[in-house]
Protein backbone atom coordinates (compact mmCIF):
# COMPACT_ATOMS: atom_id res chain seq x y z
CA UNK A 1 0.00 0.00 0.00
CA UNK A 2 2.89 2.53 0.86
CA UNK A 3 1.09 3.46 3.60
CA UNK A 4 4.32 3.42 5.72
CA UNK A 5 6.11 6.30 3.68
CA UNK A 6 3.16 8.89 5.01
CA UNK A 7 5.04 11.28 7.40
CA UNK A 8 2.17 11.25 9.91
CA UNK A 9 3.06 7.38 10.44
CA UNK A 10 6.74 8.73 10.82
CA UNK A 11 5.94 11.32 12.97
CA UNK A 12 3.64 9.23 15.74
CA UNK A 13 6.24 6.16 15.66
CA UNK A 14 8.78 8.69 16.72
CA UNK A 15 7.00 10.14 19.54
CA UNK A 16 5.43 6.75 21.41
CA UNK A 17 9.11 5.73 21.46
CA UNK A 18 10.52 9.28 23.02
CA UNK A 19 7.55 9.27 25.45
CA UNK A 20 7.25 5.33 25.93
CA UNK A 21 10.46 3.46 24.75
CA UNK A 22 9.30 0.57 23.40
CA UNK A 23 6.88 0.28 26.26
CA UNK A 24 5.92 -2.31 28.43
CA UNK A 25 8.24 -5.98 27.86
CA UNK A 26 5.93 -8.18 28.98
CA UNK A 27 2.95 -10.73 27.57
CA UNK A 28 -0.21 -8.66 26.76
CA UNK A 29 -1.94 -10.59 29.68
CA UNK A 30 0.69 -9.28 32.04
CA UNK A 31 1.36 -5.76 31.42
CA UNK A 32 1.91 -5.14 27.71
CA UNK A 33 -1.45 -4.38 26.77
CA UNK A 34 -1.61 -0.77 26.05
CA UNK A 35 -3.93 2.21 24.73
CA UNK A 36 -2.15 2.25 21.53
CA UNK A 37 -2.94 -1.90 21.90
CA UNK A 38 -6.68 -1.14 22.30
CA UNK A 39 -7.07 1.54 19.42
CA UNK A 40 -5.53 -0.77 16.98
CA UNK A 41 -7.86 -3.42 17.64
CA UNK A 42 -10.55 -1.13 17.55
CA UNK A 43 -9.57 -0.14 14.35
CA UNK A 44 -9.16 -3.54 13.23
CA UNK A 45 -12.53 -4.52 14.35
CA UNK A 46 -14.50 -1.97 12.67
CA UNK A 47 -12.30 -2.53 9.49
CA UNK A 48 -13.65 -6.31 9.39
CA UNK A 49 -16.84 -5.88 10.99
CA UNK A 50 -16.43 -8.19 14.30
CA UNK A 51 -16.85 -7.46 17.78
CA UNK A 52 -13.42 -7.88 19.02
CA UNK A 53 -9.44 -8.10 17.79
CA UNK A 54 -6.76 -9.41 19.56
CA UNK A 55 -3.11 -8.29 18.43
CA UNK A 56 -0.04 -10.73 18.08
CA UNK A 57 3.45 -10.07 17.53
CA UNK A 58 3.06 -11.82 14.32
CA UNK A 59 0.82 -13.01 11.55
CA UNK A 60 2.54 -16.54 12.15
CA UNK A 61 1.25 -16.45 15.78
CA UNK A 62 -1.95 -15.34 15.10
CA UNK A 63 -2.99 -18.71 12.94
CA UNK A 64 -0.67 -20.89 15.66
CA UNK A 65 -2.62 -18.94 18.41
CA UNK A 66 -6.15 -19.10 17.19
CA UNK A 67 -5.56 -23.34 16.23
CA UNK A 68 -4.34 -24.13 19.40
CA UNK A 69 -7.23 -22.81 20.94
CA UNK A 70 -9.72 -24.38 18.50
CA UNK A 71 -7.52 -27.54 19.88
CA UNK A 72 -8.37 -27.10 23.41
CA UNK A 73 -12.33 -26.93 22.77
CA UNK A 74 -12.69 -30.55 22.86
CA UNK A 75 -11.18 -30.90 26.24
CA UNK A 76 -12.77 -28.09 27.72
CA UNK A 77 -16.21 -29.88 26.51
CA UNK A 78 -15.19 -32.89 28.04
CA UNK A 79 -14.84 -32.23 31.84
CA UNK A 80 -10.76 -32.57 31.85
CA UNK A 81 -11.07 -36.28 30.40
CA UNK A 82 -9.46 -37.31 26.74
CA UNK A 83 -12.45 -36.62 23.80
CA UNK A 84 -13.61 -39.40 21.95
CA UNK A 85 -12.90 -39.30 18.03
CA UNK A 86 -16.20 -37.90 17.53
CA UNK A 87 -15.73 -35.62 20.35
CA UNK A 88 -13.07 -33.75 18.88
CA UNK A 89 -13.38 -30.90 16.00
CA UNK A 90 -12.43 -31.73 12.40
CA UNK A 91 -10.50 -28.70 10.52
CA UNK A 92 -10.81 -29.08 6.61
CA UNK A 93 -7.92 -27.05 5.59
CA UNK A 94 -6.89 -25.99 2.05
CA UNK A 95 -3.69 -27.84 0.43
CA UNK A 96 -1.44 -24.18 -0.04
CA UNK A 97 -2.24 -22.60 2.92
CA UNK A 98 -0.27 -20.86 4.71
CA UNK A 99 2.77 -22.60 6.36
CA UNK A 100 1.86 -20.51 9.97
CA UNK A 101 -1.79 -22.69 9.31
CA UNK A 102 -0.12 -25.91 8.63
CA UNK A 103 2.24 -25.56 11.36
CA UNK A 104 -0.68 -24.82 13.71
CA UNK A 105 -2.59 -27.51 12.70
CA UNK A 106 0.13 -29.83 13.23
CA UNK A 107 0.30 -28.60 16.99
CA UNK A 108 -3.61 -29.24 17.03
CA UNK A 109 -2.85 -33.07 15.92
CA UNK A 110 -0.54 -33.39 18.16
CA UNK A 111 -2.20 -32.95 21.18
CA UNK A 112 -4.55 -35.28 19.83
CA UNK A 113 -7.91 -32.99 20.21
CA UNK A 114 -8.56 -32.47 16.63
CA UNK A 115 -9.03 -34.40 12.84
CA UNK A 116 -7.24 -32.44 10.19
CA UNK A 117 -8.40 -33.00 6.36
CA UNK A 118 -6.54 -31.49 3.78
CA UNK A 119 -8.53 -30.64 0.46
CA UNK A 120 -7.42 -30.11 -3.00
CA UNK A 121 -6.69 -26.97 -3.28
CA UNK A 122 -9.38 -24.57 -4.10
CA UNK A 123 -10.93 -27.61 -4.81
CA UNK A 124 -15.33 -27.34 -3.47
CA UNK A 125 -16.31 -30.62 -5.15
CA UNK A 126 -13.38 -32.54 -3.01
CA UNK A 127 -14.33 -30.03 0.31
CA UNK A 128 -17.66 -30.89 0.06
CA UNK A 129 -17.17 -34.73 0.14
CA UNK A 130 -14.82 -34.30 3.00
CA UNK A 131 -17.87 -32.51 4.98
CA UNK A 132 -20.19 -34.70 3.58
CA UNK A 133 -18.54 -37.63 4.78
CA UNK A 134 -17.18 -36.31 8.57
CA UNK A 135 -19.56 -37.95 11.25
CA UNK A 136 -17.58 -35.26 14.15
CA UNK A 137 -20.30 -32.46 14.81
CA UNK A 138 -18.00 -29.32 15.25
CA UNK A 139 -16.64 -28.45 12.03
CA UNK A 140 -13.98 -25.56 11.14
CA UNK A 141 -12.86 -24.78 7.33
CA UNK A 142 -10.18 -22.49 7.18
CA UNK A 143 -8.12 -21.28 4.39
CA UNK A 144 -6.15 -18.13 3.43
CA UNK A 145 -8.20 -15.59 0.84
CA UNK A 146 -5.28 -14.76 -1.59
CA UNK A 147 -2.29 -16.94 -1.66
CA UNK A 148 0.66 -15.56 -1.04
CA UNK A 149 2.71 -18.70 -3.63
CA UNK A 150 0.26 -18.75 -6.24
CA UNK A 151 -1.38 -15.34 -6.39
CA UNK A 152 -4.94 -16.83 -6.90
CA UNK A 153 -7.99 -15.88 -4.39
CA UNK A 154 -10.31 -18.73 -2.62
CA UNK A 155 -13.62 -19.38 -4.33
CA UNK A 156 -15.38 -17.21 -1.68
CA UNK A 157 -18.94 -17.44 -3.05
CA UNK A 158 -18.16 -21.21 -2.94
CA UNK A 159 -17.21 -21.73 0.71
CA UNK A 160 -20.31 -19.36 1.98
CA UNK A 161 -22.40 -21.70 0.46
CA UNK A 162 -20.64 -24.89 1.78
CA UNK A 163 -20.71 -22.94 5.02
CA UNK A 164 -25.01 -22.71 4.62
CA UNK A 165 -25.20 -26.29 3.96
CA UNK A 166 -22.75 -27.50 6.02
CA UNK A 167 -22.87 -25.25 9.13
CA UNK A 168 -19.09 -24.80 10.02
CA UNK A 169 -16.98 -22.53 11.45
CA UNK A 170 -15.82 -20.39 8.88
CA UNK A 171 -11.83 -19.13 8.74
CA UNK A 172 -9.92 -16.92 6.60
CA UNK A 173 -6.54 -15.61 6.52
CA UNK A 174 -6.74 -12.45 5.33
CA UNK A 175 -3.06 -11.30 4.81
CA UNK A 176 -2.73 -10.25 0.92
CA UNK A 177 -6.21 -8.19 1.54
CA UNK A 178 -7.00 -6.51 4.42
CA UNK A 179 -6.24 -2.69 2.83
CA UNK A 180 -5.98 -4.02 -0.52
CA UNK A 181 -9.37 -5.33 -1.44
CA UNK A 182 -12.58 -3.63 -0.88
CA UNK A 183 -13.89 0.20 -1.51
CA UNK A 184 -13.12 0.69 2.53
CA UNK A 185 -9.98 -1.82 2.64
CA UNK A 186 -11.97 -4.54 4.50
CA UNK A 187 -10.31 -7.38 2.53
CA UNK A 188 -12.13 -9.94 0.52
CA UNK A 189 -15.14 -10.49 2.51
CA UNK A 190 -16.07 -6.55 1.92
CA UNK A 191 -15.76 -7.14 -1.95
CA UNK A 192 -18.54 -9.80 -1.58
CA UNK A 193 -20.33 -7.96 1.30
CA UNK A 194 -20.45 -11.16 3.09
CA UNK A 195 -18.42 -9.64 6.44
CA UNK A 196 -21.49 -12.22 8.03
CA UNK A 197 -20.11 -15.27 6.97
CA UNK A 198 -16.93 -15.56 8.31
CA UNK A 199 -16.89 -16.08 12.12
CA UNK A 200 -13.07 -15.23 12.45
CA UNK A 201 -10.53 -13.42 10.15
CA UNK A 202 -7.03 -13.65 10.85
CA UNK A 203 -4.40 -10.90 9.41
CA UNK A 204 -0.72 -9.29 9.23
CA UNK A 205 0.45 -5.64 9.74
CA UNK A 206 3.46 -6.57 8.22
CA UNK A 207 1.92 -6.21 4.42
CA UNK A 208 -0.93 -4.15 3.48
CA UNK A 209 0.02 -2.09 6.69
CA UNK A 210 3.20 -2.10 6.30
CA UNK A 211 4.40 -2.23 10.00
CA UNK A 212 5.05 -5.89 11.98
CA UNK A 213 2.56 -8.13 13.76
CA UNK A 214 -0.90 -10.00 13.24
CA UNK A 215 -4.44 -9.86 14.47
CA UNK A 216 -7.46 -11.97 14.65
CA UNK A 217 -10.99 -10.53 14.85
CA UNK A 218 -13.74 -12.50 15.94
CA UNK A 219 -16.54 -12.20 18.18
CA UNK A 220 -15.96 -11.41 22.09
CA UNK A 221 -16.46 -15.21 23.22
CA UNK A 222 -13.90 -16.18 20.72
CA UNK A 223 -11.22 -13.11 21.94
CA UNK A 224 -11.56 -14.65 25.57
CA UNK A 225 -10.99 -18.60 24.43
CA UNK A 226 -7.91 -17.20 22.48
CA UNK A 227 -6.65 -14.91 25.47
CA UNK A 228 -7.19 -17.97 28.02
CA UNK A 229 -6.29 -21.38 25.49
CA UNK A 230 -4.09 -19.59 22.82
CA UNK A 231 -0.36 -20.41 24.46
CA UNK A 232 1.59 -18.69 21.17
CA UNK A 233 -0.51 -15.60 22.36
CA UNK A 234 0.25 -15.92 25.73
CA UNK A 235 3.07 -16.85 26.58
CA UNK A 236 5.10 -14.42 24.10
CA UNK A 237 5.98 -9.76 24.57
CA UNK A 238 3.89 -8.13 23.49
CA UNK A 239 4.50 -5.94 20.41
CA UNK A 240 6.23 -2.91 21.07
CA UNK A 241 4.48 -0.06 21.55
CA UNK A 242 6.30 2.63 19.05
CA UNK A 243 5.28 -0.39 16.15
CA UNK A 244 1.76 -0.48 17.40
CA UNK A 245 1.24 3.62 17.12
CA UNK A 246 2.57 3.29 13.94
CA UNK A 247 0.55 0.40 12.24
CA UNK A 248 -2.72 2.32 14.05
CA UNK A 249 -2.10 5.76 11.93
CA UNK A 250 -0.80 3.02 8.44
CA UNK A 251 -4.64 1.41 8.63
CA UNK A 252 -6.15 4.98 9.59
CA UNK A 253 -4.34 6.45 6.41
CA UNK A 254 -4.89 3.27 3.81
CA UNK A 255 -8.38 2.82 4.92
CA UNK A 256 -9.31 6.83 4.10
CA UNK A 257 -7.01 7.20 1.23
CA UNK A 258 -8.94 4.80 -1.74
CA UNK A 259 -6.34 5.89 -4.20
CA UNK A 260 -4.14 3.34 -3.20
CA UNK A 261 -5.89 0.30 -4.06
CA UNK A 262 -6.92 1.90 -7.28
CA UNK A 263 -3.17 2.10 -8.21
CA UNK A 264 -2.21 -1.05 -7.31
CA UNK A 265 -5.18 -3.06 -9.05
CA UNK A 266 -4.03 -0.22 -12.40
CA UNK A 267 -0.78 -1.70 -11.89
CA UNK A 268 -2.21 -5.15 -11.89
CA UNK A 269 -4.37 -4.61 -15.21
CA UNK A 270 -1.24 -3.14 -16.80
CA UNK A 271 0.69 -5.80 -15.96
CA UNK A 272 -1.21 -8.38 -17.74
CA UNK A 273 -1.98 -5.90 -21.07
CA UNK A 274 1.39 -5.65 -21.51
CA UNK A 275 2.45 -9.43 -20.94
CA UNK A 276 -0.85 -11.34 -21.36
CA UNK A 277 -0.20 -12.91 -17.96
CA UNK A 278 -4.16 -13.62 -16.19
CA UNK A 279 -2.80 -11.73 -13.33
CA UNK A 280 -5.51 -11.57 -10.75
CA UNK A 281 -3.91 -10.19 -7.98
CA UNK A 282 -1.22 -7.98 -6.65
CA UNK A 283 0.78 -11.35 -6.30
CA UNK A 284 2.40 -12.51 -9.11
CA UNK A 285 3.92 -16.42 -8.94
CA UNK A 286 6.48 -16.88 -12.34
CA UNK A 287 7.31 -20.56 -12.06
CA UNK A 288 10.92 -20.68 -13.50
CA UNK A 289 12.06 -24.26 -12.62
CA UNK A 290 14.90 -25.32 -11.00
CA UNK A 291 16.06 -23.87 -7.76
CA UNK A 292 19.16 -22.14 -9.71
CA UNK A 293 17.05 -21.05 -12.62
CA UNK A 294 15.07 -19.01 -10.33
CA UNK A 295 18.31 -17.40 -8.14
CA UNK A 296 19.99 -16.34 -12.05
CA UNK A 297 16.61 -14.72 -13.14
CA UNK A 298 16.50 -13.14 -9.74
CA UNK A 299 20.15 -12.19 -9.87
CA UNK A 300 19.30 -10.55 -13.37
CA UNK A 301 16.57 -8.70 -11.91
CA UNK A 302 18.49 -7.45 -9.38
CA UNK A 303 20.93 -5.76 -11.91
CA UNK A 304 18.23 -4.76 -13.96
CA UNK A 305 16.92 -2.88 -10.53
CA UNK A 306 14.03 -4.85 -9.39
CA UNK A 307 14.12 -6.61 -6.26
CA UNK A 308 12.36 -9.96 -7.22
CA UNK A 309 12.79 -12.61 -5.03
CA UNK A 310 13.32 -16.50 -5.49
CA UNK A 311 10.65 -18.63 -4.03
CA UNK A 312 12.58 -21.94 -3.11
CA UNK A 313 11.86 -24.64 -1.46
CA UNK A 314 10.06 -25.26 1.50
CA UNK A 315 7.66 -22.58 0.36
CA UNK A 316 7.41 -24.49 -3.38
CA UNK A 317 8.31 -27.67 -4.66
CA UNK A 318 11.83 -28.46 -5.76
CA UNK A 319 10.64 -28.33 -9.58
CA UNK A 320 8.55 -25.12 -9.43
CA UNK A 321 10.93 -22.61 -8.03
CA UNK A 322 9.47 -19.26 -9.15
CA UNK A 323 10.31 -15.44 -9.30
CA UNK A 324 7.36 -13.67 -7.05
CA UNK A 325 6.31 -9.96 -8.27
CA UNK A 326 4.66 -7.92 -5.86
CA UNK A 327 3.54 -4.69 -7.08
CA UNK A 328 2.09 -2.00 -4.62
CA UNK A 329 0.41 1.58 -4.77
CA UNK A 330 3.96 3.24 -5.28
CA UNK A 331 5.03 1.76 -8.28
CA UNK A 332 4.05 3.77 -11.52
CA UNK A 333 2.91 3.14 -15.19
CA UNK A 334 6.64 3.17 -16.07
CA UNK A 335 8.12 0.81 -13.56
CA UNK A 336 5.52 -1.73 -14.70
CA UNK A 337 6.94 -1.10 -18.53
CA UNK A 338 10.20 -1.44 -17.19
CA UNK A 339 9.72 -4.54 -15.12
CA UNK A 340 8.30 -6.35 -17.86
CA UNK A 341 11.30 -5.73 -20.30
CA UNK A 342 13.38 -7.16 -17.04
CA UNK A 343 11.81 -9.90 -17.34
CA UNK A 344 10.97 -10.57 -20.42
CA UNK A 345 14.79 -11.14 -20.22
CA UNK A 346 14.87 -13.99 -18.33
CA UNK A 347 11.15 -15.60 -18.21
CA UNK A 348 10.90 -17.26 -21.93
CA UNK A 349 7.28 -17.41 -21.58
CA UNK A 350 6.96 -13.73 -21.24
CA UNK A 351 9.46 -13.07 -24.48
CA UNK A 352 7.21 -13.01 -27.15
CA UNK A 353 5.06 -10.56 -25.70
CA UNK A 354 7.13 -7.96 -24.48
CA UNK A 355 9.36 -6.95 -27.48
CA UNK A 356 6.96 -4.05 -28.38
CA UNK A 357 7.11 -2.74 -24.63
CA UNK A 358 11.39 -2.45 -25.27
CA UNK A 359 10.55 -0.92 -28.46
CA UNK A 360 9.36 2.18 -26.41
CA UNK A 361 11.38 2.76 -23.97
Amino acid sequence: MGAFLYMDIHTHMEQAALVYGMGPRSSSMVSGHTDYHRLLEQALADLTKKEACLITPTGFAANTALLAALGNIASLTCAGRRPANHEKIAIFSDALNHASIIDGLRMAERHQEANVFVYRHNDMKHLDELLSNCQVQKKVVFTDSLFSMEGDFAPMLELVELRKKHGFLFIIDDAHTTLVCGKNGGGIAEVYGIEDQIDICVGTLSKGVGCLGGFITCSKKWKKLIQGRGRPFIFTTASPLPVIAAAYVAVTVAQKESWRRQAIWSRVQEFSALTKYPATSPIISLVVGTEQEALDASRHMLESGFHVTAIRPPAVPANACRLRVTLNATHTSEDIKRLVVALSQCIPSLKDATGQVAAKL
